[in-house]
């Protein structure tokens, strides 16, 4: 944790895969303080993915308000990843596993990939997480995504934003909690968590004067300030779920691909990738000590990099790895930078696929630490890509939503001006034409 400035500052944590990030921002964005509080990605069996929801969801945002030690924050706003879930009992606390996204209990019983081919965004997934979690504990106090077991834990208050809400369909129907579809799957509304709109202010943090703010969905949050919200710009998170969202002016549908409405009335076309931190940080695991800067080239396999399935744009649970044209010459460096490329292909292929007139890259999220990624990514695209200067960038839209709460903000909009540039990141000349060669055999493997 770091401390740079007393001034007035909000706060925004976000509930991450392998840990809870918070940051303290001022009023022009600047972090003036931050913490980091890892916890387990459990992964009980190859299709499964959840967390211990007490010590993920709970316990870990207010061990990150703590160790940013900033009383003074005016407001306090929570993102988190979506779909989750897990039930409660009557003091908040979890007592079932917290439920993931890409678990394979969020599956419906007969659904095939192609089901989810034509859906502008995955539907279902949270529906499937109640059926089996009121399955394992009947009669809970409540059934509550990430957000609502934080927002309980430092305020009292079980609310969700409308965006991770609506995740929920058909449990949420615009309307509200859907009695019916609740009842379908062992529940009731009243177990559900209260919905309000982003940057509501719904109470105060527990024994202070700091405001709680709704917050939002990490992806929406990270997009607010990002300042790629111009036609044809691309934002890229690097975090555990590689994300890819294409800035458009008008809806398109595109099989396999998600479309979203952004805050400002245009469109985002894209989606999730398990091409993330997941699958390199399995490679970290399993591979010895090796720089990719110092690998040939012309001397490097390729990943297809679907270690437990692919999101976008397959869709696939039961889509696996394969590490094509490995030979005895390759070392730890050359199947590192394989690695790296393969994130950098599925970045490439989701923004071919959007059928975009892209005009600049920007990349944000905890892997922009990792410069060989951004490397890759750069090459791989064949373009600049511009990296963020803030690595907690849902935390930063986080703080910014909890600015409007407590009435120095007016407008969501108004939060493009907190977005800042580290670096850019240019194609390296002795790598494109052999990365391109990679790409094509990429492609290749993915119709298999």
């Amino acid at each position: 944790m770091t401390r740079v400035s007393r001034k007035e500052v909000t706060v925004g944590v976000d509930i991450g895969t392998t840990a809870v990030k918070a940051v303290a921002a001022d009023e022009d964005g600047r972090v003036v303080a931050r913490a980091r509080i890892p916890h387990e990605l459990r992964v009980p069996t190859p299709d499964r993915l959840e967390h211990n929801a007490g010590e993920a969801w709970r316990a870990g945002p207010l061990a990150a308000l703590k160790q940013l030690a900033r009383p003074d924050a005016l407001a306090v706003a929570v993102s988190a990843m979506v779909p989750s879930l897990t039930a409660v009992d009557s003091g908040g606390h979890p007592i079932t596993p917290g439920l993931l996204y890409g678990d394979s209990r969020g599956r419906t019983p007969g659904q095939h990939s192609a089901d989810a081919l034509d859906s502008p965004f995955p539907v279902g997934e949270a529906a499937e997480f109640l059926r089996w979690t009121a399955a394992q504990a009947p009669g809970a106090a409540g059934y509550w995504p990430a957000p609502a077991v934080a927002n309980d834990a430092l305020a009292g208050e079980a609310v969700v934003d409308f965006s991770t809400a609506y995740t929920a369909s058909p449990l949420f129907d615009g309307d509200g909690w859907n009695a019916e579809a609740c009842a379908d799957r062992g529940a009731t509304p009243l177990q559900m968590p209260r919905v309000d709109a982003p940057a509501a202010a719904i109470g105060r943090v527990r024994g202070t004067d700091t405001a709680l703010a709704v917050g939002a969905i990490d992806a929406l949050c990270e997009q607010m300030v990002s300042g790629a919200d111009g036609d044809g710009d691309v934002l890229v998170l690097c975090g555990t779920t590689l994300i890819v969202w294409v800035t458009i002016p008008e809806v398109r549908r595109v099989p396999g691909l998600w479309t979203i409405p952004t805050m400002t009335g245009k469109s985002q076309i894209g989606g999730a990738s398990n091409a993330g931190g997941l699958f390199l940080g399995w490679v970290d695991r399993v591979l010895g000590p090796g720089d990719s800067a110092s690998a040939d080239p012309r001397r490097v396999p390729v990943w297809s990099p679907y270690l437990r399935g692919e999101r976008t744009p397959f869709h696939d649970p039961g889509r696996r790895g394969v590490l094509d044209g490995l030979d005895l010459s390759h070392d730890a460096a050359a199947l590192r930078r394989a690695a790296y490329e393969a994130s950098g292909f599925v970045v490439r292929q989701l923004i071919e696929l959007s059928r975009a007139d892209v005009s600049r890259i920007v990349i944000a999220g905890g892997g922009t630490r990792v410069r060989p990624w951004m490397q890759a990514i750069a090459d791989a695209t064949r373009r600049p890509v511009q990296v963020s200067a803030v690595a907690e960038g849902a935390a930063l839209g986080a703080a910014f939503l909890g600015r409007i709460a407590v009435g120095l903000e007016s407008t969501i909009t108004d939060a493009a001006r907190w977005a800042s540039v580290d670096c850019v990141v240019e194609p390296h000349p002795a790598w494109v034409d052999p990365v391109e060669e990679r790409y094509r055999r990429f492609l290749e493997l993915a119709l298999r």
